[in-house]
């Protein structure tokens, strides 16, 4: 039974197989062809004997092993590899078909290659993950030819398999040296220029180019007889928390990703350069009620423990209580801090309704508000019109492009700082964001 659930003809079997087929309906009208023909029939079942003992003699034909990461990265391409080991002594054909979680909906995963005799091969390819959560991968069917070509041998392997998807972690690792680095442009993100700073006294340096000479040390220029200049850090240790509203705004999807997992993704990143920046990072998120939440900490197991937070946000995109936010803010968090809040508004009617609640957060910490452009306006904006229709959604679009505009001034005009970001952008307009605050040493 096992060896019958094995063995495959191939699609080659049965173009011979038709072929021999038009040749006896050809021996109807050449009769001398028929004697002929059953010596075709003779020769294709002894090739395909031969071909059942050439796979099927080795009890170890062939040997694969998938191999997939410690977890995968949300939102990013993560390599898959197959290693392939050939046990047979000749060349083989192999049809790779995976079965890959179903939240990838892929129903036509094939792979085709060919293995030289005696030989090891491996094979990648990359899945994009969209949600996170537990993906169970199925088992390996390899399908081994010999070169007759006529039947295969299906192998199977590594059933069964989790892998638990995170948030974007190939993020974390691109921008990782981020709050170190001195040249900021490779990454997208822009300099910002220091019109204060803060009075933790670093040390005393030579001038160079660029330095402000607000700070020159005039002691340490007649001592050195060279231009001296007193160099100051960013101030340490302060709290920095990532407020995620995971209500039904943020299910809105783009890229495949909803506006909630691009806000994971941001926080995680986030967290990281504050950390790097010796700062205090912290999260919560909330909707009918504030949860998942990560006190602000320096130590070494935060960006762990704020991994596995996020992991684990999970919500049904109820409305979101913003009078419970104000309340749980005020009641938890004493210490001045810097609150980015992630969530989304596209109207001027969805932001009054919060607003009360988002000045009472202002009063006694620096909020940033992170919302989100809509993208898929822009197509609609820059469509040339040529019905009364288009003309009419058009100008819809530009009124919700130009709302986003308002709700920014209006947010400023009360002191909250904002970002309107497109999702794509999200991370590094978020990165931008909190440098500019420490280089402008208003927290």
């Amino acid at each position: 039974m096992k060896f019958i659930k094995s063995l495959y003809l191939n699609n080659f079997f049965f173009y011979v197989l038709i072929g021999v087929i038009g040749l006896f309906i050809c021996a109807f009208i050449f009769p001398n062809m028929y004697n002929a023909v059953w010596l075709l029939v003779l020769g294709l079942v002894t090739f395909l004997g031969l071909d059942i003992l050439l796979l099927y003699l080795a009890r170890t034909g062939l040997e694969a092993e998938r191999i997939t990461p410690e977890k995968l990265s949300n939102g990013d391409l993560n390599p898959i590899k197959i290693n392939l080991k050939n046990h047979y002594n000749f060349p083989v054909s192999v049809k790779i078909i995976d079965e890959i979680p179903f939240q990838f909906q892929v129903r036509n995963f094939k792979i085709v290659k060919t293995i030289k005799a005696a030989a090891q091969k491996e094979i990648g390819y990359d899945l994009r993950p969209t949600q996170r959560g537990e993906y169970y991968f199925g088992s390996l069917n390899v399908y081994v030819s010999s070169p007759l070509r006529l039947i295969s041998r299906r192998f199977s392997f590594d059933n069964n398999q989790m892998v638990p998807t995170y948030p974007s972690y190939i993020q974390l690792r691109k921008y990782d040296l981020i709050a170190f680095s001195n040249n900021l442009f490779q990454y997208g993100i822009k300099k910002i220029r220091r019109i204060g700073h803060t009075m933790e006294f670093e040390q005393i340096k030579e001038y160079v180019q660029g330095d402000d000479l607000r700070t020159l040390n005039w002691k340490a220029t007649a001592k050195r007889n060279s231009l001296m200049v007193n160099q100051f850090q960013d101030e340490k240790s302060q709290s920095v928390y990532m407020a995620i509203d995971k209500g039904r705004v943020m299910q809105m999807p783009f890229g495949g990703l909803s506006l909630l997992d691009y806000a994971i993704n941001s926080s995680l990143v986030l967290s990281n350069v504050i950390l790097k920046k010796q700062d205090k990072a912290g999260l919560f998120s909330f909707s009918k009620k504030v949860e998942n939440r990560v006190f602000a900490e320096r130590r070494g197991s935060q960006m762990q423990k704020i991994l596995e937070t996020l992991y684990n946000i999970k919500t049904d995109f109820f409305e979101s209580d913003y009078s419970r936010l104000y309340v749980d803010i005020k009641k938890n968090i004493n210490q001045r801090s810097l609150i980015i809040l992630y969530t989304n508004f596209e109207t001027m009617d969805g932001l009054n309704r919060q607003l009360p609640y988002l000045k009472g957060i202002a009063k006694s910490h620096l909020l940033v508000v992170v919302f989100f452009q809509n993208t898929e306006l822009n197509s609609i904006i820059n469509k040339k019109t040529t019905t009364i229709q288009e003309v009419y959604d058009k100008v819809i679009a530009e009124k919700f492009m130009f709302e986003k505009r308002l709700i920014v001034n209006e947010l400023k005009k009360y002191g909250i700082h904002s970002v309107l970001t497109q999702p794509e952008n999200l991370t590094l307009d978020a990165i931008n964001k909190y440098l500019e605050i420490k280089s402008r040493g208003i927290l």
